[in-house]
């Protein structure tokens, strides 16, 4: 019978001259010409968090994360994050060829400065961060006070907004303003300049 399928065997069409059957079929291949190629499949667009709004993006759904933790640990590390992917940001943005070489991998926060020095030291007050977000994130207990992770997720969103507006995207009201009205950074590098 033409057209059906036994069991384990393709189906074989006999409608027209030189027309393949089975899975050449499925693949284009025709050998005669006659039958279209698939379609072409269209390029997946860009990961959105491989581009600077991305990143941004991303960094404020970590200052939302941060907002919402319950423990102390988690909202360090969601604010720590937030802010690495705001420096993320910086890095494509200012050589996005440098953002995706190969090699031993080098921490945003000692590139930061080489690619923004306006933003040096927000990178080291990060960067000083780190351990203590590595100990938060391995579960060790009092890793992280509670004041500790308030004052990181206040800074975090300082420099989320700093970033957005370095980089001239538009950004978001700071989370602390949306929230509570403005406060004052109980940490980071701006007060220590307002104090010195």
């Amino acid at each position: 019978m033409s057209g059906t399928t036994t069991r384990g065997a393709p189906s074989a069409v006999h409608s027209a001259p030189g027309a393949v059957s089975g899975s050449r079929a499925a693949y284009g291949s025709s050998g005669t010409g006659d039958m279209p190629s698939p379609r072409p499949r269209p390029h997946p667009a860009p990961r959105p968090a491989h581009s600077v709004v991305g990143y941004l993006n991303s960094a404020r759904m970590g200052l939302a994360e941060a907002a919402e933790a319950t423990t102390p640990a988690v909202r360090y590390v969601c604010a720590h994050l937030a802010a690495l992917r705001a420096a993320a940001a910086v890095l494509v943005a200012k050589d996005p060829a440098e953002s995706h070489r190969r090699g031993r991998p080098t921490s945003a926060w000692v590139l930061l400065p080489e690619a923004e020095p306006t933003l040096s030291e927000w990178a080291a007050f990060f960067a000083a961060g780190a351990d203590k977000r590595a100990a938060a994130e391995a579960g060790l207990p009092r890793a992280v006070t509670p004041q500790e992770a308030d004052e990181l997720l206040h800074d975090a969103d300082v420099f989320v907004t700093l970033v957005e507006d370095t980089l001239g995207v538009p950004g978001q009201a700071t989370l602390f303003d949306r929230l509570l009205g403005p406060l004052s950074s109980p940490g980071g590098p701006e007060n220590d300049r307002k104090a010195g």
